[in-house]
């Protein structure tokens, strides 16, 4: 085991040096999470417009489902998906396991009711204060979820930004169906499980800053948008 200020110090060096190894494994976990986030925004988003907006019957319980979803534990995420794309496994004739795809597919569906269930929250408040005028104009509910939508375009970053988080700080599932293959599928939150494991905490630490630092990039870039918003929307 090393000694803590020798890791500390040899982490930032690996870092302020782009260490080779460990910019590899940020890129890669860079792409997996925003592949993930993008294509679960375009499912998460547009379903829980449709749920703030849409009457019908069974609304109640499909809230109380996606709801549940979030806390979805993710080992369980990774064994139904380990088994959707092992050979056995109707997927599995697409060769996905152990690849990239197969960790894009485990973080979205863990990121989908997150980002369908803050923009039902979302929309459902904006429609409440929207919803007459927006009879009277004869916008009917395909039209109100597009036009809510992109009123509610800036605050609903919280949404994406809670599915990065949880996207980019994934191991049990991304474990399960990636493997963490050196030079294939070792992510930041992999790479720092194992070589912690290893006591090469030097690595550990470095990727754990770098994670640390896009969690406050993250948050910062969306304060900033969404007061930039607010000041444009009062003039």
């Amino acid at each position: 085991m090393q000694d803590f200020g020798a890791a500390f110090g040899e982490a930032f060096r690996l870092v302020a040096s782009l260490d080779p190894d460990l910019v590899e494994i940020v890129g890669l976990s860079l792409r997996v999470s925003v592949s993930a986030v993008l294509a679960a925004a375009l499912i998460g988003l547009p379903l829980g417009a449709a749920l703030a907006v849409a009457r019908f019957p069974g609304r109640g319980v499909a809230m109380v489902a996606l709801n549940s979803l979030m806390g979805l534990p993710p080992v369980v995420v990774g064994l139904l998906i380990y088994l959707a794309l092992s050979r056995a496994g109707p997927l599995g004739p697409l060769g996905l396991l152990y690849t990239p795809w197969a960790m894009i597919l485990a973080q979205m569906v863990l990121v989908v009711p997150i980002i369908a269930a803050v923009t039902r929250q979302t929309v459902e408040d904006l429609k409440d204060e929207y919803e007459e005028q927006l009879r009277v104009l004869g916008v009917g509910t395909a039209g109100m979820v597009a036009t809510l939508l992109w009123d509610a375009r800036f605050s609903l970053l919280t949404a994406l930004l809670a599915g990065f988080g949880r996207a980019i700080a994934e191991v049990g599932a991304v474990i399960i169906v990636g493997g963490n293959i050196d030079h294939v599928t070792r992510v930041m939150t992999t790479a720092i499980a194992l070589e912690t494991s290893k006591g090469d905490l030097a690595l550990a630490l470095g990727l754990g800053l770098i994670l640390l630092a896009l969690a406050i990039g993250v948050n910062a870039a969306v304060m900033t948008l969404r007061r930039t918003a607010g000041h444009a929307a009062y003039g």
